[in-house]
């Protein structure tokens, strides 16, 4: 059996090598010149771990020291708004482990044989009976996984008249400044912008900053650390300490919720199909589940059986947590001081355990 697999990141590279376990022959097409990730940190929650252990990788990332939930959100000031039990959901859920985005990649790419793996290759048309036109000819396969991103070719070949991504009012930035001591961790809130740190296991910082803006529009380091140069300590000194090299800035994107993940021999996953905010860093987590997920039903149950399987399994779950990280993150981009003002007053009266029980649906995925 044969599975072409359009796109090489997370998504791809983990189904790639959830498939090659099961024997099967494996394509991965990728558009880049090479298989590699231009980020910055990304956090790998338990249920992503859970994800990695299906496929024997994930005691491999754990080795590269593990991380803290979020320990809470601060107002601009310092307050606390949110205070979250740190030990707590280590106990309930499991470790959380930060890693640079490249490195998960590297992790997962050495884990695919590599004359599976064909860089440069520009896919221009895919088709339910599991033919992909490409720049390098044709490909055929029992199945084809569109793991190509939030503006995905396969999903648009297959869905044309569905709506696309949509702007979802705020754009962000990742940049990792250098060592220094930070408390673990934090996100901060402003009024229609917010900035969070989480250290790394090497004593850098991976930042993260959200603002509103409108689509498109582009502003440099100099301009965030005058944007933020009133904030609490430590933001104004993680932004000073970077380099203008190491910053990236992304509109942020929302994807509709399609009706199915599946068309004949053909299933989406990850930003291709449901293309979520960051507010609860799950989109990578939520890839590693899609892959491991659609390799054993398609393996276990044939492919059009384990298709519909995967359908019924992934779509309701991914569908619940973009909508959660929508709402987890819409009071952080009110711009009104009455609003903002409310909000930073209720919140610290709030009990912890309200929130702890919405990321419960997250966390607690097994395959």
């Amino acid at each position: 059996m044969k599975v072409t697999i359009v796109g090489g990141g997370i998504g791809g590279l983990a189904a790639a090598v959830a498939f090659h376990q099961r024997g099967w022959q494996v394509e991965v097409l990728e558009r880049a010149a090479e298989f590699t990730e231009v980020g910055a940190g990304l956090t790998i929650q338990p249920n992503g771990l859970r994800a990695l252990d299906a496929i024997g990788l994930g005691d491999r990332l754990r080795a590269g020291g593990s991380a803290d939930p979020l320990a809470g959100i601060r107002g601009r000031r310092g307050n606390w708004l949110i205070r979250n039990d740190v030990g707590s959901l280590k106990r309930r859920f499991g470790p959380w482990v930060t890693v640079h985005r490249a490195a998960l990649v590297d992790l997962l790419r050495a884990a695919v044989p590599p004359e599976a793996l064909r860089p440069g290759i520009d896919v221009q048309d895919v088709r339910s009976d599991g033919t992909v036109r490409h720049g390098g000819g044709t490909s055929t396969a029992d199945l084809v996984v569109g793991a190509d991103g939030v503006h995905s070719v396969t999903r648009r070949s297959l869905w044309p008249r569905l709506p696309g991504p949509r702007y979802v009012g705020y754009t962000t930035w990742r940049l990792i400044a250098p060592p220094q001591p930070v408390e673990g961790s934090v996100e901060t809130w402003g009024r229609g912008e917010r900035f969070g740190h989480v250290p790394m296991p090497d004593g850098r910082v991976y930042c993260y900053v959200m603002a509103n803006a409108p689509a498109g529009s582009h502003v440099g380091l100099n301009e965030l650390r005058e944007r933020f140069a009133g904030w609490h300590h430590p933001v104004p000194a993680l932004l000073d300490s970077a380099r203008e090299d190491a910053v990236l800035q992304h509109d942020t994107h929302e994807l509709p919720m399609l009706p199915t993940y599946v068309s004949g021999n053909v299933a989406v996953l990850g930003d291709a199909a449901h293309a979520m905010t960051p507010n609860l860093g799950q989109g990578a987590c939520q890839a590693l589940e899609d892959a491991v997920t659609l390799a054993h039903a398609v393996d276990t149950l044939g492919v059009r059986e384990g298709l519909a399987a995967y359908d019924r399994d992934r779509r309701p779950r991914t569908q619940l947590i973009v909508r959660r990280s929508r709402q987890a993150g819409a009071a952080a981009h009110w711009t009104s001081t009455p609003l903002t003002t409310m909000r930073d007053a209720v919140l610290p009266l709030l009990p912890n355990r309200l929130f702890a029980r919405s990321l419960t649906p997250a966390y607690t995925w097994t395959i």
